[in-house]
């Protein structure tokens, strides 16, 4: 392979489906089917007409006018349905990008925002959250970077997997950047609807060279549906269809049918999550309150996952191992986001409670063991 291997995706391979308590995935807890129904009223006989037909390569009529509804205000021709935002993530990059491109990404990052694009032969460069000062952005020093004009800026916020944001000025000042530098803004919108203390940032489509995907899997609980979506210019689109001819062809009409009901119910479906999630960061912000010696948190503004800092471990792959492998829990070591970030691990809240109290519980645990602290029983 010429394409480094996906290091979190391989942790989630070897732990993901062998624990009991998730405290490491990025996305809210999963609806049942009952929830789905419930929530967006419909029943399952509403499948009995359905003929098992092909789907279409930029997606079913009826969800992707759902999605060009809710995000482009109803401009089918930019919208196209992809099998979840990995599969844009990778259509983009292959075929934005030719070698030698650089492309400046935010880092820490999900791998797949950059090594796609290594692998196509772009010169990474990378735009540092500030770890210090609660991962904040300096569109000073992506300023600076962009003087050098390259062919994208990629970025996602609320940003995964810190949970940090910007502001709407300080998007419009990303615009900007990238329009000064001619460069493709590439804006990941996974965890787009889910914030707390402010509304949630508009998709940045006032930039003509602007490309958007989203997915179902992080806000809305519907991770097995395995759908997305991508916004983009329709010649980019075309393209992209004649590569998926390769890879995918089309999403099941199947899955769309329970997306477009999903987007159509966006709104309550959000809301329900976002309560949720919300009581549950209260209990991981009081949980790290009490352990300062152990946990470093910086409480996220949006997404459900934390970046957690633990000073003082002498290996946090290890320790995440032995959480794993003897406790049953998942957590996401930090160097699947980089080299750099080995001291600390993603945490993600959105679980059920049950199952975040359980996993923080046991976390404790091995924290305080692998620290040579004494555990209290």
């Amino acid at each position: 392979m010429d394409i480094a291997i996906a290091k979190l995706e391989a942790w989630m391979r070897d732990y993901y489906h062998k624990v009991d308590h998730d405290i490491g995935s990025s996305g809210v807890r999963d609806l049942t089917m009952a929830e789905l129904r419930s929530i967006c009223g419909f029943e399952l006989s509403d499948l009995d007409t359905m003929i098992f037909h092909d789907s279409e390569s930029y997606g079913g009529a009826g969800l992707r006018t759902a999605l060009a509804d809710r995000w482009t205000g109803g401009d089918v021709d930019r919208m196209m349905v992809t099998h979840g935002s990995s599969e844009a993530i990778y259509l983009v990059m292959q075929l934005l990008l030719e070698p030698n491109d650089e492309v400046i990404v935010v880092d820490p990052a999900y791998q797949q925002l950059h090594d796609i694009a290594a692998s196509r032969g772009c010169r990474i460069t990378r735009w540092q959250l500030d770890a210090a000062d609660g991962f904040s952005v300096d569109l000073d020093q992506l300023r600076k970077l962009a003087r050098s004009r390259p062919r994208a800026i990629v970025v996602n916020f609320p940003h995964n997997p810190t949970g940090a944001s910007i502001t709407v000025e300080q998007q419009q000042e990303l615009v900007a950047i990238a329009e000064e530098a001619g460069a493709w803004l590439v804006w990941d919108h996974a965890f787009g609807e889910l914030t707390y203390a402010t509304e949630p940032l508009p998709l940045p489509l006032q930039y003509e060279r602007a490309i958007v995907w989203g997915t179902f899997s992080k806000s809305y609980g519907l991770a097995g549906l395995r759908v997305g979506w991508c916004v983009a210019p329709p010649e980019l689109l075309a393209r992209m269809a004649l590569l998926r001819d390769y890879i995918a062809l089309y999403v099941s009409p199947v899955l769309e049918f329970f997306a477009e009901h999903a987007v159509r119910n966006a709104d309550r479906i959000v809301a329900v999550q976002k309560e949720h999630a919300r009581r549950n960061l209260d209990l991981l912000g009081e949980w790290a309150a009490g352990l300062p010696e152990l946990v470093r948190l910086t409480p996220p503004v949006g997404g459900v996952s934390a970046f957690v800092e633990f000073p003082g471990q002498p290996d946090v792959v290890r320790s995440c191992r032995r959480l794993a492998e003897q406790h049953r829990v998942l957590l996401v070591p930090g160097d699947c986001f980089g080299d750099a970030y080995r001291n600390h691990a993603r945490l993600g809240f959105g679980a059920t409670t049950k199952e975040l109290t359980t996993g923080l519980s046991l976390l404790e645990r091995v924290l305080r063991e692998d620290a040579g602290m004494t555990v209290n029983s």
